[in-house]
C-alpha cells in the first residue's frame, strides 16, 4: 500500500556526474508534499545517488524477546516477520503482525534527481550483526544498525533498539550530508500493509479493522467500507501517533522527534474466498527534513495486542484505538468502570467464564433498585388490566373519553404507565457499554469456559443444521444464545400482560433475539443469559412479595392557593 498525496511541482535538474561532490553544499529542492508512485516506478531505477543499491544480497537477523520474535532484513532495514509469542491465530499458529510477502516499515522520500524512493527497495549494509539475538532479563537491550551510503558521500542510517519489556522498538533514522539528496523538506515513515487478519471470521474482523491518527486530543479514523474503493486521508499539523488495527492487534507509529508535519491514512477493502472480506490499511508520519549536515528522525514503534492496560501505559491516548463505544457516554462506562471491574475479578477467579458470571451478579445487584421499581410498576399495570378493559368497552366509540378515563385511573391508583420503561431506558447506556467491552476485550480471546465453549470471544456452536435458515442464513446454532432465548421467554411470561398483542410479543421477542445473538461472542451471550436468570429470580421474588397485595387508591392532595394568599385566612381582622 502506497501513501498518496498531492502531485509535486517540477523538481530541480539533477546535478552533472562530475559535480556530485560539490552539490552536497546545495540546499534541497523545494517541491510539494511527496506523492508515492506506482510500485513499478519506485523500483525501476534508484537514481543517481543510490545507483546499484536496488540489487544485492538480503541478510536476515532475528531478535527474540519474551513477547515476540522479529526478523529484520538488510533490504531496507525492513521488518520481514513479527510473531507474537503469547498469542495464536484461530488455527494455532503464532500471530503474525507483518505481511511476510512484502515486509513492512520503511521510509518514503523524494530525491533531487526526480525520484520517489522507498527505503524498503534498497539494500543496506549490516556489518557485525549476529544472525540471532535473544533478549531476556540478563540481556535486556539490543541495537541493530543498518547503513545506506550515497554516491555523494552521505549516508542514511536506520537503527532499531529492542528491549525485553517493550511491545515494539525505538527506531532512529539518521541523515548525514543528505541535504542535496532528499527533496521536499519532508520524509515519510510508513507502515504500508496494516495488520494481517488472525481470526476465523474475516467479515467480523473487518468490522473492527481501521486506521487512526490522534492529535490535539482528537481521533481521526478511516474505514474502507466499499469494496475496491481506496480511501485516503492526508492530515496536516502535529499528530501524537498513527495506528492500524484488526480486531485484537495493532501497530502504531509514535513520533519522538522532531514534531510531525502531518500524517497519511489509507485503506482498501477487497473480497476473500468463501464470501470473506479483507481490509488493509497503510499509515505514515510526515516528518520534516531541513537539509542539515546531520539530522535524526526518531519514532517509537508499537506492535502488539490491543490490551487496554498496555496501551494506556504509553500515556499518549493510544488506548483510543480500542472499540469501546461512543466517547460521550458509553466509552467512559466501559473504560473506567466495567473493564477495571472485569479485570479485577480475574485476579481472583482464573476462568473467564466464571468471571463473567460473577460480573453479571455484581451488575445485577447494582441495577437492582432500577429493575425492582420497573417490576413493581409492571405488576400494578397487570392488576389494572381488568379495569382498563372495562373502560375500553365502555368508551370504545369515543377515544378521547377513553384516554381521559384511563389517565384518571392511573392517577387514582398512583400508577405511572412509563414506570416500567423508564428504568429500562436508563439501563441502555450500561448495556451498550457492556456490549462494546465484551466484543473488544482481548482477555476473552481463545479463553475456554466449559464443555463445547472453547473460545468466549466467538460464537459457540452446539450443533449445525444440514441447511441454512432462510432469511437469516444461519447454519450453526449457539447453545448459549439458545439458553439466553429460553430465559428471555420465561422472563416475558412472568411479566406479560393479558393483551393478546403482548402475548404474541412474549413468543416473538425471544425467537428474534436468539437468532440475532446467535452470531455474537459466547462470552457476551453468557453474560445476558446469566443476567436473565437473575432477573427471573428477582421477578419471582417481587411477584411473591406483592402477590396478595390489593390495589389501593392513593390519597389525592388538595391544591392550595399559592403565594401569600394561603396565609391570609390565618391573619386576624384588625378592628377599626
Amino acid at each position: 500500500m502506497w501513501m498518496n498525496t498531492s502531485a509535486p511541482k517540477p523538481v530541480a535538474e539533477p546535478p552533472a556526474a562530475g559535480s556530485v561532490k560539490d552539490s552536497a553544499k546545495s540546499p534541497p529542492a523545494k517541491t510539494e508534499t511527496i506523492r508515492a508512485k506506482e510500485p513499478a516506478e519506485l523500483t525501476s531505477s534508484p537514481g543517481l545517488f543510490f545507483a546499484g543499491r536496488d540489487k544485492g544480497y538480503e541478510r536476515l537477523f532475528t531478535v527474540e524477546t519474551d513477547q515476540f520474535r522479529a526478523v529484520i532484513s538488510s533490504k531496507g532495514g525492513t521488518i520481514r516477520s513479527w510473531e507474537l509469542k503469547n498469542h495464536k491465530t484461530w488455527d494455532g499458529r503464532p500471530v503474525e503482525m507483518v505481511d511476510r510477502r512484502t515486509g513492512d516499515f520503511g521510509l518514503l522520500f523524494g530525491t533531487s534527481d526526480g525520484k520517489t524512493l522507498k527505503s524498503n527497495d534498497l539494500y543496506f549494509d549490516a556489518p557485525g550483526i549476529l544472525p540471532v539475538t535473544t533478549l531476556d532479563k540478563n540481556n535486556f537491550e539490543f541495537e541493530i544498525v543498518f547503513t545506506l551510503p550515497t554516491s555523494n558521500g552521505g549516508r542514511l542510517v536506520k537503527a532499531y533498539r529492542f528491549s525485553n519489556d517493550k511491545s515494539g522498538a525505538d527506531v532512529r533514522y539518521e541523515f548525514y550530508n543528505l541535504g542535496a539528496v532528499i527533496a521536499n523538506y519532508e520524509v515519510q515513515v510508513t507502515w504500508d500493509h496494516g495488520v494481517p487478519f488472525a481470526e476465523h471470521n474475516s467479515v467480523d474482523e473487518s468490522g473492527f479493522a481501521a486506521a487512526y491518527a490522534f492529535g490535539g486530543n482528537e481521533l481521526t479514523e478511516i474505514d474502507a467500507s466499499t469494496e475496491g474503493e481506496r480511501v485516503v486521508k492526508d492530515l496536516g499539523g502535529h499528530v501524537d501517533w498513527v495506528a492500524a488495527r484488526n480486531k485484537y492487534f495493532g501497530v502504531a507509529l509514535i513520533p519522538m522527534s522532531p514534531k510531525t508535519e502531518g500524517a497519511v491514512l489509507e485503506g482498501v477493502r477487497t473480497s476473500a474466498p468463501d464470501n470473506g472480506i479483507i481490509e488493509s490499511y497503510g499509515i505514515a508520519l510526515r516528518m520534516p527534513f531541513t537539509g542539515g549536515a546531520s539530522e535524526t528522525v526518531a519514532v517509537r514503534l508499537f506492535v502488539g495486542p490491543l490490551d487496554h492496560k498496555l496501551l494506556k501505559s504509553y500515556e499518549n491516548g493510544l488506548e483510543n484505538i480500542m472499540s469501546l463505544g461512543w466517547a460521550w457516554v458509553i466509552r467512559p462506562l466501559a473504560e473506567y468502570v466495567f473493564l477495571p471491574l472485569f479485570i479485577g475479578i480475574h485476579y481472583v477467579v482464573p476462568n473467564w467464564g466464571f468471571v463473567i458470571i460473577i460480573f453479571s451478579i455484581i451488575i445485577k445487584i447494582a441495577l437492582h433498585p432500577l429493575t425492582r421499581s420497573s417490576m413493581k410498576s409492571m405488576k400494578k399495570m397487570q392488576a389494572l388490566q381488568p379495569m382498563i378493559k372495562e373502560i375500553q368497552e365502555k368508551h370504545k366509540d369515543d377515544p378521547t373519553k377513553m384516554g381521559q378515563a384511563v389517565t384518571g385511573l392511573y392517577k387514582e391508583y398512583g400508577v405511572n404507565p412509563a414506570g416500567g420503561c423508564l428504568p429500562m431506558l436508563l439501563q441502555m447506556p450500561i448495556m451498550y457499554a457492556l456490549y462494546a467491552m465484551f466484543r473488544s476485550a482481548i482477555d476473552l480471546r481463545q479463553a475456554a469456559f466449559v464443555g463445547w465453549i472453547t473460545d468466549l470471544s466467538v460464537p459457540d456452536v452446539l450443533f449445525s443444521l444440514p441447511f441454512h435458515l432462510p432469511l437469516f442464513g444461519i447454519k450453526d446454532l449457539s447453545g448459549i444464545a439458545l439458553l439466553m432465548g429460553i430465559t428471555m421467554f420465561v422472563q416475558q411470561k412472568m411479566t406479560v400482560m393479558s393483551d393478546p398483542r403482548q402475548k404474541m410479543m412474549a413468543w416473538m421477542m425471544p425467537i428474534m433475539f436468539t437468532l440475532l445473538f446467535n452470531s455474537f461472542p459466547s462470552g457476551l451471550n453468557l453474560y445476558y443469559a446469566v443476567f436473565n436468570v437473575l432477573a427471573i429470580v428477582q421477578q419471582y421474588w417481587t411477584n411473591k412479595q406483592h402477590e396478595e397485595e390489593p390495589l389501593r387508591k392513593v390519597e389525592q392532595k388538595k391544591k392550595s392557593r399559592g403565594g401569600i394568599f394561603k396565609y391570609v385566612k390565618d391573619i386576624p381582622r384588625l378592628k377599626r
